[in-house]
């Protein structure tokens, strides 16, 4: 039996931290989609106001199983 995996690229966004940006990223893709077995930090970025950190994102690879239709 071969195991096949999907990737697909996200942005996860938070005033709180990169930490929560990158959960809340999962959170939401885990909705919609199934069998999650990992995830790939690829990026952190923010928006500045002021010289001030107002949103922390990060960009992820995300890893999932494909069902196999029969």
């Amino acid at each position: 039996m071969t195991t096949v995996a999907k990737v697909i690229e996200l942005v996860g966004e938070s005033e709180v931290s990169w930490d929560d940006a990158m959960r809340n990223a999962v959170k939401e893709a885990s909705k919609t989609l199934d069998n999650i077995t990992g995830v790939e930090v690829l990026n952190f970025t923010a928006s500045l106001d002021n010289g001030e950190i107002v949103e922390y994102k990060v960009n992820l690879k995300l890893a999932f199983g494909v069902h196999e239709n029969r």
